[in-house]
């Protein structure tokens, strides 16, 4: 691989942090749009708002790999494409905007970060793409653990909705987890561009969400100039401009190294939460939470048992 420079390192780095910081608060700004439009509203301006931002700059820079198309030409491509729409960005944005109606930004953002864990589960038993090793099983398990005791299930009799609430974010992060492993399965080694690949992932969801109108937007909404802002921030910069970068970081570090991402956006979404709309936590989100992110440093192979055997026979033998 062609060594880059230390600017466009840089950049990289960047685009990096600005991705960790714009998806982080996207649970804010998800948050502060409920109070004037619906949860099918906020994901339909994600959705039609990033698909024009990536649209323009497509059409503006008309990038090419090889000197090939600007857009695929294979129909199987295009149906691909359609599948990750749909999976990967329809319907967990619906679930995340929905959900939002009854836990807090803080807790979504938590979720978010179960992301890893279920990539893991899906590229290994759906896709087949991956081999997990002891280490990472017992990531996933403790994963899944740690999703147990956010949910904490000793707390509810019946069927509430925060929940459900819970239960749609959970949701959510399973089809994040089932897009990238049909992306890695069917797309990664396509050559598209990526500023391209993300218009085509994101635009087709936009169609989608237009046909989707009369069901999802035509009502009435109640828009503040703060309301109006989080909406674009959502679609223009969140699901627009931040899928270019998440492209070119994957492509520049790697896959495990650009979903390190997943370590950012929920101290983003927590902080704010906190922060800005007074969140709070129980003992149990937390502590899941940090369950989770062990789990996610075990299947990313960042944290090996080995070493947690190595340093428990030296404590022994002192």
């Amino acid at each position: 691989m062609p060594s880059t420079t230390a600017a466009s390192k840089s950049l990289i780095v960047l685009q990096f942090l600005g991705m960790g910081m714009i998806w982080g608060s996207s649970f804010l700004f998800m948050k502060v749009a409920l109070d004037g439009v619906s949860f099918g509203q906020i994901a339909w301006s994600r959705l039609v708002l990033g698909g024009l931002t990536l649209g323009l700059i497509v059409l503006v820079t008309r990038p090419r790999i090889r000197n090939g198309p600007v857009l695929p030409r294979e129909g199987v491509v295009w149906l691909h494409f359609l599948v990750i729409a749909i999976s990967g960005c329809v319907i967990p944005h619906l679930l995340f905007a929905w959900a939002e109606q009854y836990v807090s930004s803080s807790l979504a953002s938590i979720y978010n970060a179960v992301t890893p864990i279920m990539t893991a589960l899906m590229a290994t038993l759906a896709f087949r793409v991956e081999k997990l090793v002891r280490a990472q099983v017992a990531g996933v398990v403790v994963g899944i653990v740690g999703v147990v005791v956010i949910i904490g299930p000793w707390q509810y009799s019946s069927l509430t909705g925060d929940l459900w609430g819970q239960f749609a974010c959970l949701g959510a992060a399973v089809c994040y987890g089932f897009t990238f492993g049909y992306t890695r399965r069917f797309l990664s080694g396509r050559p598209i561009a990526a500023s391209t690949f993300a218009f085509l992932n994101i635009g087709i969801a936009g169609g989608i969400m237009l046909l989707l109108t009369p069901a999802l937007a035509w009502s009435p909404v109640a828009l503040t100039v703060p309301i109006v802002l989080c909406l674009v921030a959502l679609g223009a910069l969140g699901t627009g401009l931040a899928y270019i970068w998440n492209i070119n970081v994957l492509r520049a570090w790697g896959p495990t190294n650009a979903s390190t991402v997943t370590y950012v956006t929920p101290v983003v979404g927590v902080a704010l939460g906190v922060l800005v709309l007074a969140e709070t936590f129980s003992w149990h989100e937390p502590t899941g939470a940090l369950l989770v992110l062990l789990g996610i440093l075990l299947t990313q192979k960042r944290l090996r048992l080995r070493s947690f055997g190595a340093r428990s026979r030296a404590a022994a033998s002192a």
